[in-house]
Formats: structure tokens, C-alpha cells, sequence
């Protein structure tokens, strides 16, 4: 007798991932204001834009398999961003928030970030 076949295990829909342009498209723009709520300009804005492509692809469950950074701004560890709010592993809004602050206490701005990250490797 022939066992039947495992049904392919399905995530949430809030946890299935998205294409990258969607996630993007989708996930970028809400940090325009946030952006903007630092007093930075559209090319910082920009700036974070390729620095996050380049971390996560805007995933707010990306998990680097060799260092265990997590999300959208690739927090190591990722409970750090617990700071800015208990659905972290989750809420893309809160780790853009975490994100944000990470760089400007770190790097200033984004664009010193992304200059940072292309310069060493990381931000």
C-alpha cells in the first residue's frame, strides 16, 4: 500500500514570502516618513532604500543563516530591537523604527550607513 503523499507545510499569509519587488515596493515606502521625521532628505531616504536591498531585500523575516541577524535592518542579535516594540520579529514598521535609530546613533544617516557598508561590508 502506497502512503499518501505530506501536503506541503503553508505559511500564514503573513508569514508566506513575498516576491523581492513586492516586498520593496510594499515595505520601503513606509519608511519614506520616518525618513523624513529625521529632518533627512530624499537622498538619504534613497540611501536606505539600497542599504536594506542589499541587507534583507525588505524582509521583515530574513534571518542570516552564519551570524543569526535578523530583519529588515539585519539586527544583531535581532532582540535588540525588542526596544522599539514587542512584535519585532514581525512588524515591519517596528524594525524600520529600530533601523533608523541604529543608524543615526551609529552612522548619522543613511547615506554614511550605505557609504560605511560599501566600504567594509556592514553597517
Amino acid at each position: 500500500m502506497r502512503r499518501p503523499r505530506p501536503q506541503p507545510r503553508r505559511l500564514p499569509p503573513t508569514l508566506a514570502p513575498f516576491p523581492r519587488t513586492t516586498r520593496v515596493r510594499i515595505r520601503a515606502p513606509l519608511a519614506k516618513p520616518l525618513v523624513a521625521a529625521q529632518g533627512w532628505s530624499d537622498s538619504e531616504y534613497q540611501c536606505l532604500v539600497l542599504l536594506w536591498n542589499r541587507e534583507s531585500q525588505w524582509n521583515p523575516y530574513a534571518e542570516n543563516a552564519s551570524s543569526g541577524a535578523y530583519g529588515i535592518p539585519q539586527a544583531l542579535p535581532g532582540s535588540k530591537m525588542a526596544s522599539s516594540g514587542a512584535d519585532w520579529r514581525t512588524n515591519p514598521v517596528t524594525q524600520i523604527n529600530w533601523g533608523i535609530g541604529y543608524i543615526k546613533g551609529r552612522h548619522g544617516t543613511p547615506c554614511s550607513a550605505w557609504a560605511h557598508s560599501n566600504a567594509v561590508g556592514w553597517y
